[in-house]
């Protein structure tokens, strides 16, 4: 393995937190120890992008983000990483390949906010990222239902999974995706970044 990458052995089962992180906060946390308890996961990697495709303005540098993303990640089992800037990468679907092909073996699960189902039809190739990895999608304040009824979520209906067995959800086989009802956290990086200002 490359000096500087994550370490991760065949048959473990990895969530993969991806964003921009500008800032980290609680809700990043809430979120991992719930998918981890829930999905039984072996570790969470929080993959700090170098610039998120769908919003026009730039992030704080990937340096200050990564710093303050180790400083709110306060569980041995989450992983705070750069390895799509070590990879030149920016798309999910990319940086999936990219992780499959360097992990073998590896049970990787997509984490996504129910804000992001929402909007997931729009990111580039979407529906290939489902069909590389299972998708649990937690549900967030004011999108739990809206992510119920998004496109990717009526198109992929058949292949969500019912949430009693969510812990089944890292070994099953793409697409499949699942919606965790968690404690509700209003935080978000864009509310922090405007009371920063």
């Amino acid at each position: 393995m490359r000096t500087g990458f994550p370490l991760a052995r065949p048959g473990q089962r990895i969530g993969i937190l991806g964003g921009s992180f500008d800032p980290a906060h609680d809700g990043h946390l809430l979120i991992s120890r719930v998918a981890l308890r829930t999905l039984g996961l072996d570790g969470i990697w929080w993959l700090v992008s170098p610039a998120n495709p769908l919003k026009t303005h730039g992030p704080a540098p990937l340096d200050a983000r990564m710093t303050a993303a180790r400083a709110v990640a306060h569980d041995p089992r989450i992983l705070v990483t750069d390895i799509e800037a070590r990879l030149g990468l920016r798309k999910t679907a990319d940086t999936l390949r990219a992780l499959a092909r360097l992990y073998p073996g590896v049970r990787f699960v997509w984490l996504m906010g129910s804000d992001n189902m929402v909007q997931f039809h729009h990111w580039d190739r979407w529906r290939a990222i489902a069909e590389q990895v299972p998708i649990a999608v937690m549900a967030r304040p004011g999108s739990r239902l809206a992510a119920r009824h998004s496109v990717a979520a009526t198109t992929l209906r058949r292949a969500r999974v019912p949430e009693t067995r969510a812990a089944l959800l890292a070994g099953a086989k793409p697409p499949a995706w699942v919606l965790l009802n968690l404690p509700m956290s209003g935080l978000s990086s864009t509310q922090l970044r405007r009371g920063l200002r």
